[in-house]
This record gives C-alpha cells, sequence and structure tokens, in this order.
C-alpha cells in the first residue's frame, strides 16, 4: 500500500491538493486535522501525544485495509529532529509493508497563505481556523519560529517533488503529481 505525504507550510493547501488527489486516484485522504479538531473539541486544548497516537491507530488499521493507498498532510518543521523522526517513522510503517512513499512538498508565500487561511473549503473542514485573527496569527508565529520550507537538496527521498502552487488550481497540483509519479 501506498503513501503520498503532502507537507508544507500552514494554509498553502495540503488539504485541499489532497482533496483534489483523492478524486483523480481513488488514494483516502487523511488530513492533519482529521485528529487535531477532535483532540481540541475533546480537550479543550491541543494535545500532541493524543493526536499522534489517534493517527498511529489510523495507520495500522488503514495498513490492514484493502485500499490501494493514502494521502497524508503534514506540516513538517524542518529544523526539529523530531519531525523529521515522526514523518520518516510513518514512512516506514508503508514501507516495511511493501508500500512505495511519494513525498510532494507544496510552497507559496505567505500573502498567499493569508488569504487562503480564509477559504471556505479551509474553514468547513477545520472548526479551529475559523477564528481569522487567530488563525492569521498561527501562520505568521509558526513561520517566524520554525522553518517550513525545505532548502535546495535537503530532501533526498527517490519519489519527490516540489511545487510552487501560488498560481495553481488544486486540480492542476494534483495533476503535476499524478504525472510526476505516474498515479
Amino acid at each position: 500500500m501506498n503513501l503520498v505525504v503532502i507537507f508544507g507550510s500552514g494554509a498553502v493547501g495540503k488539504m485541499t491538493v489532497g482533496q483534489a488527489l483523492m478524486k483523480k486516484t481513488g488514494l483516502r485522504l487523511f488530513h492533519n486535522h482529521m485528529m487535531i479538531e477532535p483532540v481540541l473539541e475533546i480537550f479543550g486544548t491541543f494535545s500532541g501525544n493524543a493526536v499522534e497516537r489517534l493517527r498511529r491507530v489510523i495507520f495500522e488499521e488503514f495498513l490492514k485495509s484493502d485500499n490501494k493507498g493514502m494521502i497524508f498532510t503534514y506540516m513538517w518543521a524542518f529544523d526539529q529532529k523530531a519531525d523529521w523522526d515522526y514523518i520518516q517513522g510513518i514512512a516506514k510503517m508503508f514501507e516495511d509493508t511493501g508500500g512505495e512513499v511519494f513525498w510532494v512538498e507544496l510552497v507559496a508565500s505567505q500573502e498567499i497563505r493569508l488569504q487562503r487561511n480564509a477559504t471556505e473549503n479551509r474553514l468547513n473542514h477545520k472548526a479551529s481556523k475559523r477564528n481569522l485573527d487567530f488563525s492569521s496569527g498561527c501562520i505568521r508565529r509558526e513561520d517566524s519560529n520554525y522553518r517550513l520550507v525545505s532548502n535546495e537538496g535537503e530532501i533526498l527521498f527517490k519519489n519527490y517533488i516540489k511545487i510552487d502552487n501560488s498560481n495553481l488550481s488544486p486540480d492542476q497540483a494534483a495533476e503535476q503529481i499524478i504525472e510526476r509519479f505516474r498515479f
């Protein structure tokens, strides 16, 4: 079973491109906020440990299913070793079952991402982003506190593509992914 990891900064379009890719390939989408939102609702605050453990259950059970593959979205801080370890651990779960992992990095300017932060699709799927002042502030803080875009030559995975989706529709970005990896 294959895994497509779509990663990038906040509001770059990971979920939306994942939705388009799911429609075109039949791969199932597991976007980051599918676990974040329930944890926020239940705990009243973010619990990284709870989110990580819930994700692990989803990955383990999904790997037992008859699905052909999964699209997973993630905001990867390249300056945090724990993020490298976490994402490589997920990839290993799929590789250990004979699957292949495909890495898709999306990039766009902060200005574009702040505009995307207020899109209807994002707000419909991510309740925690509906307070736009707060969520826009999160994007700015994350950009200031973490390195969320890879450096040239940093990602050495065989199946990797970096897409500047600033001027692309989600369908156009999905088509680039399909073409690059021959899905």
